[in-house]
């Protein structure tokens, strides 16, 4: 059967939309890029978008693998950061794509918890990425320094990222075993992984030795700082994602 693969996303008030009725302007909306369920579904698994209100262990044993995408900056207060030293917009997440928003920490920690708990196969990407290392018990770097990498261009998505951002793979790693040695790959985040949550490797660095992949050996999860939806060429990190969850899936008599 096709792996149901569950997609995290976020929440904005649909005053954001030009044009909005004015009538319901100030209700909610799910917001998810479609990059991610087009790439779930070209890699053969049924995409499933999940709202904050999924965020439950229940959702988990429901599903065949879990991708936690992208967005603003998981909340200082989960990691031992402070909110002061952020440099993200002061206002409402519903109202802004970059305020902070615990309500979704919540939702997406949830998530992870249970995946991991369960051996559900788990996709981390950039923000998903920090995520899993913070539900572990890690630490964030608060914002990068500028280095020799540019880590928040002003590319558009998508794009394969610039040469500068070549990410360099440890032999014998999950990473390793999906994209070579190196791999160029974009880039839009100004924040990174610091130190390493509970059982967490790094297998994955850019020349300025931002951490760039982790992994949780052992279980079939893997986190990436890019992302691979809007990567030009195509990225194995979602067939890997929906061939381990085809694998784990239960055998069943006729």
């Amino acid at each position: 059967m096709r792996p149901l693969v569950g997609i995290t996303g976020r929440r904005l008030q649909s005053s954001v939309i030009t044009h909005m009725d004015a009538r319901y302007a100030d209700r909610d909306i799910d917001f998810f890029f479609t990059d991610y369920a087009s790439k779930v579904a070209e890699a053969g698994g049924i995409p499933i978008l999940l709202p904050y209100e999924a965020g439950s262990a229940d959702t988990v044993d429901r599903i065949d693998a879990l991708v936690i995408t992208g967005g603003q900056d998981v909340h200082p207060a989960l990691w031992g950061g402070s909110v002061e030293d952020a440099s993200v917009p002061v206002g409402s997440a519903r109202t802004s794509g970059f305020a902070l928003d615990p309500d979704r920490d919540l939702y997406e920690s949830t998530l992870l918890h249970a995946a991991i708990d369960r051996d559900v196969p788990v996709l981390g990407i950039c923000r998903g990425h920090q995520l899993l290392n913070v539900s572990r018990g890690g630490t964030l770097i608060a914002d990068l320094p500028p280095t020799s990498v540019e880590h928040y261009p002003n590319d558009a998505a998508p794009t394969d990222g610039r040469l500068e951002h070549t990410v360099t793979f440890v032999p014998g790693s999950l990473a390793h075993s999906l994209y070579g040695p190196t791999r160029v790959v974009n880039s839009w985040h100004h924040q990174a992984v610091d130190r390493c949550g509970e059982g967490m490797v790094v297998t994955g660095s850019a020349s300025d030795d931002v951490v760039e992949a982790i992994e949780l050996p052992g279980r079939p999860v893997l986190g990436v700082q890019w992302h691979p939806e809007w990567q030009v060429t195509a990225d194995p990190a979602f067939g890997w994602l929906v061939t381990t969850a085809r694998e784990r899936q239960p055998v069943t008599s006729a």
